[in-house]
């Protein structure tokens, strides 16, 4: 087994030369990502030669005008020898004039004069069209990434020595054929490719589309990452073009996630490898809360079945100074009446409750519904209570009572992605005073270097609503001091009066024997 190990732990992963960099980065970002696999390879792009026409606007002269505004008001409309009598000129010059606008679409053809919606466009910019260029551009359809783009210049045709991704993953997404479009939608696709032919609010307007020259397909190269979420348990597929993550990706995972995508095949692994990469990468998650709860478990005292929900009440309807609680998902499930009404009850006798929570970054908003329910725990002065802080990265269920007992595991306000674990599942309870502090210790600088996270983060956009959040945290820990050295430190004394009068109560309510200034 050893040695089997040993070969699985050193085998040559799929990692593209190339791309080793990017690797790196990915997996030191954030160390609960796996790659599995980083692949390059080569798609096709349709290629297609379009004429476009572009009308720019120009200043109307003043028989121009005359001329569409006759059209804009006289009811029933006037014929342009009509007008010419009006005016006192000579027809010639109007039927002239008048047909010139018509070859700009500003009238329409037929007599008597009527201005088309176009010219009446131009008109209320104080402007008529001038005759339309013509230019070649290049319309791109991207079966990959489901869309149609405009670009300038023709993509490079090149020979891309890559395995065409299509032998791996069947592209189902069609893109009509450019001659099906509508000239809106042409008109937008431009717009959205950054291209400045159609800018109405300018009066450059594209009026006409069409193709010049047979689709011809390019090749594209890319690359494509797989990869695993220790914490979420999740393998997901990224395409980047450089460092820039494709929408093409979402896709893609939700192929994955229905099966019909190998990833035996992407990643040119056997399941069996895949499988074993997965488990190594969740028995190394949390390794340092993992090997911290090793050191202290043959000491601890091991609560089950009926014990713990008793126990874990005992426990908590006790505490005097301070509540200490970590859990992965914060949901409807563990936020329920009975949970609120403890806390309420521990807020009405002074107790200090700080929650964090979350187990990876897809978790870390909770919902409003919830952090109001917990935010409305008031002390007897009516103010907050409980303080929500984003942890993260942990799937340990953790309590610390006066600094007194410790609790992890799972008990009847804990549970996993919002399901209670099965019956038998253990909680551990720990009560030897230097085992104790060391996860007290251990919980609390988390929670302190996330406080002062978000305290620089309030700081560099002065965001007094959001540096609130830090200062509650600082005096729930006792570390007033601390809190007033950071808001003297910025000059910041305009933070609302309700939150330094929490800070003075902290003063006055009992502390813990351990001073963490």
């Amino acid at each position: 087994m050893e040695v089997s190990l040993i070969f699985h732990a050193f085998s040559a992963k799929p990692i593209d030369d190339k791309l080793k960099n990017v690797v790196e980065e990915i997996e030191v970002k954030k160390p609960n990502l796996l790659v599995l696999s980083a692949r390059q390879f080569r798609y096709s792009l349709h290629q297609t030669t379009v004429e476009i026409s572009i009308k720019e606007p120009r200043e109307f002269n003043v028989l121009e005008e005359f001329i569409i505004r006759a059209g804009l008001e006289f009811e029933p409309p006037l014929t342009e020898d009509e007008l010419a009598s009006i005016l006192a000129l000579d027809p010639i010059f109007v039927r002239s004039t008048a047909a010139n606008l018509k070859k700009l679409q500003t009238l329409s053809s037929t007599s008597p004069i009527i201005v088309t919606d176009e010219g009446r466009s131009f008109y209320e910019k104080g402007s008529v069209p001038q005759p339309p260029q013509s230019v070649q551009i290049y319309a791109i359809a991207d079966s990959l990434g489901g869309n149609l783009s405009f670009q300038s210049e023709p993509l490079s045709d090149v020979l891309v020595k890559l395995p065409d991704l299509a032998e791996f993953i069947k592209i189902s997404q069609k893109i009509p054929d450019i001659a099906s479009f509508s000239l809106t939608e042409i008109q937008q696709s431009m717009q959205s490719s950054g291209l400045d032919f159609h800018t109405p609010e300018a009066g450059k307007i594209v009026t006409d589309c069409k193709v010049v020259s047979p689709t011809k397909t390019i090749w594209k190269k890319i690359s494509l990452f797989v990869i695993f979420d220790a914490l979420a348990d999740k393998i997901s597929i990224q395409i980047r073009g450089g460092k820039q993550i494709q929408s093409a990706a979402k896709w893609l995972d939700s192929l994955q996630a229905k099966n019909k995508i190998s990833l035996s095949a992407l990643c040119k692994s056997s399941n069996e490898t895949i499988d074993f990469e997965r488990e190594s990468a969740l028995k190394n998650k949390n390794v340092e809360i993992a090997a911290r709860l090793a050191k202290i478990h043959q000491n601890a005292v091991q609560l089950r079945d009926g014990q713990i929900a008793t126990t874990c009440l005992e426990i908590l309807n006790a505490a005097t100074n301070q509540i200490l609680i970590y859990l992965p998902w914060l949901n409807q499930t563990v936020v329920e009446p009975e949970f609120l009404n403890l806390l309420q009850k521990s807020a009405n006798r002074g107790v200090e409750i700080i929650i964090g929570y979350g187990i990876s970054p897809e978790q870390e908003l909770i919902s409003s519904e919830i952090a109001a329910k917990l935010r409305n725990i008031k002390t007897t002065d009516n103010l907050p209570c409980v303080q929500l802080l984003y942890l993260g990265d942990s799937h340990i269920k953790e309590i610390i009572v006066d600094k007194k007992t410790y609790l992890w595991g799972f008990h009847k306000y804990l549970d996993y992605r919002g399901e209670l674990l099965p019956t038998g599942e253990s909680v551990y309870q720990m009560t030897i005073p230097q085992q104790v502090e060391e996860a007290y210790q251990f919980l609390v600088h988390r929670l302190r270097s996330q406080a002062e996270k978000l305290w620089n983060h309030a700081v560099e956009n002065r965001d007094s609503q959001l540096a609130i959040e830090p200062l509650c945290v600082w005096g729930a820990l006792g570390m007033e001091d601390t809190a007033l050295k950071y808001i003297e430190s910025h000059s910041w004394l305009e933070l609302p009066p309700e939150w330094r009068n929490m800070i003075l109560r902290n003063l006055k309510s009992p502390k813990l024997p351990t001073d963490l200034k």
